[in-house]
């Protein structure tokens, strides 16, 4: 595999995720060994032409010998043309190229949500964009709210049938729910913990997904698939209780998260 020689990626050191796959190039030998480096620790005298609010919002690439910076998707191109070089005409396809940086931008400006940072360190941090965190928002609650409603047929005599729809207006009332909550408990952290807490929804979702699986290969009793639904609204709660204190939102939002699931199943659960 080539390596790109005598370029600098500048990656954002409070993101586990970024930090996870720049080293992953260079652990690849797609970047030199000093070929990756925090944009906090990079001098302002190292790279004055670089925009350095703009290298916080997409990940940036230094050319040492010209000076010369990509962002965003077009670093990302960068790397992969010359890692695999037989890609290279797809990535100066137009279309593609406004694709994927549309699908760029939705998890780099929501990347803080889905990988929460242990601290910030203050400094420069990553522009807020609405629309991509409303977006976020709507795509992880359809996915959701799609696997739930497939994995309730699952346990079948222990929930009363219901229309597809039921799961899709729980995840969104949810959404508006706690929405609702947060903006008097700390309004300017509204959005921040909406997308942190449709995370952990969506990564609960995910964990369902072998107990899908397994019921399209065997015929379990209901009370299995119960069972493995409550241990995972188990850990969703325990992370719903982490990133709560990572974002210093103390006990109220734990609190009513909890309450409104609660109230929802007793709900169903009377009216079978």
């Amino acid at each position: 595999m080539k390596t790109l020689k005598n370029h600098l990626i500048l990656f954002d050191a409070e993101c586990p995720m970024c930090k996870m796959y720049t080293q992953s190039f260079v652990s690849l030998g797609i970047l030199e060994k000093n070929g990756r480096t925090a944009y906090q620790e990079l001098p302002q005298e190292a790279c004055p032409m670089l925009d350095r609010q703009r290298a916080v919002n997409e990940i940036a690439i230094v050319n040492q010998e010209t000076g010369e910076v990509t962002f965003g998707i077009e670093s990302l191109f960068k790397i992969f043309s010359v890692a695999i070089p037989l890609l290279k005409p797809l990535f100066n396809f137009s279309p593609f190229v406004w694709l994927m940086s549309k699908v760029y931008a939705f998890v780099s400006y929501n990347r803080r949500v889905i990988v929460p940072p242990s601290a910030e360190e203050g400094g420069l941090q990553p522009t807020f964009r609405l629309r991509y965190r409303i977006a976020y928002l709507i795509f992880t609650w359809g996915i959701t709210a799609y696997i739930l409603s497939a994995y309730a047929n699952t346990m079948n005599g222990l929930l009363p049938e219901a229309p597809f729809y039921r799961e899709y207006l729980i995840c969104g009332g949810q959404i508006l729910f706690q929405g609702m909550v947060v903006s008097f408990v700390s309004r300017q952290k509204r959005w921040e913990y909406l997308g942190n807490m449709m995370t952990i929804s969506f990564a609960g979702a995910l964990l369902l997904l072998p107990g899908l699986l397994l019921s399209k290969l065997f015929d379990m009793n209901a009370i299995c698939y119960a069972a493995w639904f409550m241990f995972v609204a188990g850990l969703m709660f325990l992370e719903h209780i982490r990133r709560t204190r990572l974002l210093s939102l103390g006990w109220t939002l734990t609190i009513s998260w909890f309450t409104y699931r609660l109230l929802v199943l007793s709900f169903i659960l009377l009216n079978q």
